[in-house]
């Protein structure tokens, strides 16, 4: 069975969904994954996008960075998935 991979804005877009929803069994029925591997999703996304709230300037561009960082590795990972299903 090949394992499915989902890009960055699919993972965006299913965690802000569920957010909007309130509910993640809900919104994982609907795009057909499993509720954990959304929750785990939502897991990831909190622990490093925290509120930037009393941070000054070039803490919230490090944030801002960080953030971009981890979407850029994620592409890079289902780039690597995509290129090891063709070979």
């Amino acid at each position: 069975m090949d394992r499915r991979v989902f890009d960055a804005s699919f993972k965006r877009m299913a965690i802000d969904l569920s957010h909007a929803r309130g509910s993640v069994k809900a919104v994982a029925d609907e795009l057909g994954i499993d509720p954990g591997r959304l929750s785990k999703w939502r897991q990831k996304d909190s622990s490093t996008v925290r509120s930037t709230e009393g941070l000054n300037d070039e803490q919230k561009e490090i944030k801002r960075l960080q953030k971009e960082l981890k979407e850029a590795q994620l592409e890079r990972d289902r780039s690597d998935a995509d290129a090891r299903l063709l070979v």
